[in-house]
């Protein structure tokens, strides 16, 4: 940089509103701030004056937040002189934060006003050198009556004047006086004259703020107070419950009437699902309760009501229940239906129990972190956007020509942001499955030509290198139907299969095969020697700093490509294990009737 002309950018910024006026003032601090005490020209006049002009529209504890965090601490004396002469907060705030030299200090702190020095003597990082000027000072700094305040020499005078009496009033001796001002007991007067004058010295005199403290402080009053206060304080608490046996408090403390929370609750109901019978003590409560009137439909575990019309057993549905304080809330039924000899439906009986809170506070705050990441995610993607667009732009000569150079680097940032793009959607997809956001989508399709598709296409990278998958045809099934759909499918095994093929050594074969298993079908492959010396947690995991090979097509590695394909795996239903040295993904299978079911409604549509 030949020139600064910082500033005067600064000062040229258009007067348009309160928040353009908030940024001026925080980049004038911060450009002035740091410029030498002996600097001098009309542009920095200029900054200076339209600190004024910005401190008369900011307030003052704006202005002194800003100063508390500044981009680099004040520097410049004649900026801090200015800045000591602001309102309190102001002041305090740049005396804090500011950083002058020793001679600076010295040289600034006679000209600093009497309270922008109190606000200095609470640092603890200035030199002996400055303390003792301080100290030197510090009998000038001390707060004195103003000037315009009448000061009297006698206190009978100072009397006269605030009561309004004259001079023919009755004089008050000195000695009378100096018996009123002694704190402890003072000596009883001896004579009527010095009664009436002590009672008269009472009147005239201003009683004193400090004084009465000292008498508060004592008596059965103050004590009683204080037990109040900490009953009130104690009774605020939130889930106090006190018992027969838990100490009290003077005066009259007796245990207050808390009611606790049933928990569980056995019951029986009749046909209607009306609750006829339950035990315990909050029994009448609960009493005539319909389950299936109260069906709470906002939540995502399934309630009773569409159970109770079918007469099908009740496995932790969702109750919410409106009535006393002590039964009200969220609770979970079981309960099994009852029927009498000749196969009439008589009613359910089961228990009601409270949810475990310790389960939804743990999805509660998985849920935060899986938005708050999504949040990050988000503003990560709107900077990376625009640089790849302004690449393309340059790439392209969408806006004239620009030389081949230029384009050539703007084609490779463009292909960088690409791939940290596609990196973002892959974490977001991860969180998105691992936190039940996202669901895979259901479909039909032939995972056998699945994965002969994808090592087709792995080829290209595995035949220069004499590495590969090794099949065994007659080991195998020709057909193996899953109830996934394709593109799903093909994601999950080319992500899969993609990351173990980048982590081949040249002439390593890996072998792989499939089979149908009870009520699914599995896959397995050898992993490759690379990955097989890891742990369970690093081969799921590994480094955010590994970058695997550019066919694993992500960017944090083989580690979280595995991790992403776990997670889709258990989101169709299935896993994705490990298994000594092999790789193990299980998918539900489709059956035999769904395929048809499927292949019906096809044709009808």
């Amino acid at each position: 940089m030949h020139f600064d002309d910082r500033l005067e950018t600064v000062l040229r910024l258009p007067d348009s509103g309160d928040g353009l006026a908030r940024i001026q003032f925080r980049q004038l601090i911060d450009i002035i701030g740091r410029l030498p005490a002996d600097s001098s020209s009309d542009v920095l006049d200029a900054g200076f004056a339209q600190l004024e002009t910005l401190a008369t529209r900011i307030p003052a504890s704006e202005r002194a937040r800003y100063l508390r965090e500044p981009l680099q601490p004040i520097s410049n004396a004649r900026l801090l002189s200015l800045l000591a002469q602001d309102e309190p907060d102001v002041a305090s705030a740049a005396i804090g934060t500011a950083r002058l030299q020793d001679g600076e200090w010295l040289a600034l702190i006679p000209e600093l006003p009497v309270r922008a020095r109190g606000f200095l003597r609470h640092r603890r990082d200035l030199s002996p050198a400055v303390e003792e000027l301080l100290e030197r000072l510090g009998v000038h700094d001390r707060g004195l009556p103003p000037a315009s305040a009448p000061y009297f020499q006698d206190q009978a005078a100072a009397a006269q004047v605030e009561t309004g009496t004259d001079d023919e009033e009755e004089y008050i001796s000195d000695d009378v006086l100096e018996l009123l001002d002694m704190v402890d007991d003072p000596p009883p007067p001896t004579s009527l004259n010095e009664w009436a004058r002590a009672r008269a010295a009472r009147e005239h005199q201003p009683a004193p703020a400090a004084r009465p403290a000292a008498s508060a402080e004592a008596g059965i009053g103050v004590i009683v107070r204080r037990i109040e206060e900490f009953r009130k304080a104690r009774e605020a608490k939130v889930g106090l419950v006190l018992t027969e046996e838990d100490p009290r408090l003077p005066l009259g403390d007796s245990a207050p009437g808390t009611e606790r929370r049933a928990s569980i609750v056995d019951f029986t109901t009749d046909a209607e699902g009306r609750i006829r019978w339950a035990d315990g003590p909050h029994a009448p409560a609960l009493f005539g309760l319909n389950i299936a009137a109260n069906d709470d439909d906002t939540g995502t575990e399934p309630g009773p009501a569409a159970a109770v019309r079918q007469r099908l057993p009740l496995m932790a549905a969702r109750l919410q229940v409106h009535g006393a304080p002590a039964v009200s809330g969220e609770w979970q039924v079981d309960a099994v239906p009852r029927f009498d000899p000749a196969g009439r439906f008589t009613g359910y009986c089961g228990r009601l129990r409270r949810p475990s809170t310790a389960a939804t506070d743990a999805a509660e705050a998985t849920r935060r972190e899986a938005d708050r990441m999504r949040e990050i995610l988000h503003e990560l993607r709107t900077p990376a956007n625009a640089i790849q667009v302004a690449a393309e732009i340059i790439q392209q000569q969408l806006y004239g020509p620009a030389p081949h150079e230029y384009r050539a680097l703007a084609a490779a940032i463009a292909s960088d942001c690409a791939h940290i793009l596609a990196g973002f959607e892959e974490l977001d997809r991860l969180v998105k499955l691992e936190t039940g956001a996202l669901q895979i989508e259901a479909g039909q399709c032939d995972l056998v030509q699945v994965l002969h598709q994808t090592v087709q296409r792995l080829r290209s990278w595995t035949d220069p290198r004499r590495s590969g998958f090794a099949i065994d045809p007659s080991a195998v099934p020709a057909e193996l139907p899953v109830g996934i759909d394709p593109t799903e499918a093909d994601r999950l095994i080319w992500r899969l299969l993609a990351a173990l093929a980048g982590a081949m050594a040249p002439e390593e074969a890996l072998a792989l095969s499939w089979a149908r298993d009870s009520g699914g079908v599995a896959v397995s492959v050898t992993l490759p020697a690379a990955l097989a010396a890891r742990e369970d947690e690093e081969l799921f995991g590994g480094s955010s700093a590994e970058r695997g090979h550019s066919l694993s097509a992500g960017m944090f590695g083989i580690g979280f490509s595995l991790r992403l394909a776990a997670a889709e795996a258990s989101a169709a239903g299935g896993a994705l294990q490990r298994m000594d040295n092999t790789l193990c993904l299980w998918l539900p299978a489709l059956t035999v009737a769904n395929a048809g079911n499927s292949s019906l409604e096809s044709l009808s549509h």
